[in-house]
């Protein structure tokens, strides 16, 4: 029997732990992690025993994006069909992102596409030297649509402009300076570094904690409500069905590039 797509554990203290748990794929999301997170994030939200929730990646990756053959899958279901895994897909984003709970992202490795919307999703993001970080769905004729919102937010929209648009990976620093990273530490320096911060927060009361997330949500603005959630849900799972798509999914499969791409100018 397959491990579960994500693992959940709480210290005494009250800390739990989400483990990404697909390591084989580099912990890309399909259907089956996205209901996992949607599930795990959902009960730690109701556990009152639970003070700050930690969220890492199992294997060499924090969380490699989309699953791209378990798109491939999807892209040959209807509309409806589509439109539902989007929308499942942004439930799990921006239900982290709303989790009243204070949460960690502790990222190494890759973090590309639905991973950075994850980092963006938490409250803190500490990562190790070694990130790598990309919104690259444009690569593959797809968008990054249903996590613009929570990147923007840490971001800025400028800085999305740039990366949600070129596709480059920036490592860890850069991440930093862009404001989706919080603190950069040594390879293999994520627990050291997270102890003083999961400290921090359990000196603070939950509920104010929890009242000052509502706050700045609030008043800045940062709550994707039901309607919104449900038109960049089907605006996502209609891209996802274009001839572009079609192509740039095809692209990966074939490990070549996309018939848009002209190639470099010769000297």
């Amino acid at each position: 029997m397959a491990e579960p797509a994500v693992l959940t554990s709480t210290d005494p203290r009250g800390v739990a732990t989400l483990w990404i748990n697909r390591p084989d794929v580099n912990n890309a999301y399909n259907r089956d992690m996205i209901d996992a997170m949607i599930d795990g994030v959902g009960a730690l939200q109701d556990d009152a025993s639970v003070r700050v929730v930690v969220i890492r990646g199992k294997g060499r990756h924090f969380q490699a994006g989309a699953d791209l053959n378990w798109l491939s899958e999807v892209r040959t279901g209807d509309e409806a069909a589509n439109i539902e895994a989007s929308q499942r897909t942004i439930d799990a984003v921006r239900f982290l992102d709303a989790c009243p709970k204070p949460t960690v992202a502790l990222i190494h490795g890759g973090c590309f596409g639905g991973g950075t919307g994850i980092a963006a999703a938490c409250d803190i993001v500490i990562a190790s030297d070694d990130a790598m970080f990309s919104i690259a769905e444009v690569r593959w004729g797809i968008v990054a649509g249903i996590i613009i919102p929570q990147l923007a937010a840490a971001m800025g929209p400028r800085n999305v402009r740039r990366y949600a648009l070129t596709g480059e990976r920036f490592g860890a620093e850069t991440a930093r300076d862009l404001g989706l990273v919080h603190e950069v530490c040594p390879a293999g320096g994520l627990d050291a570094a997270a102890a003083p911060v999961v400290d921090a927060l359990l000196r603070n009361g939950p509920t104010a904690i929890s009242e000052t997330k509502r706050i700045l949500f609030d008043h800045a603005g940062l709550t994707v409500d039901d309607a919104r959630a449900a038109e960049l849900a089907a605006d996502h799972g209609r891209r996802r069905m274009c001839e572009e798509a079609d192509e740039g999914l095809a692209s990966f499969r074939e490990k070549r590039d996309a018939s848009w791409y002209p190639g470099p100018i010769e000297a």
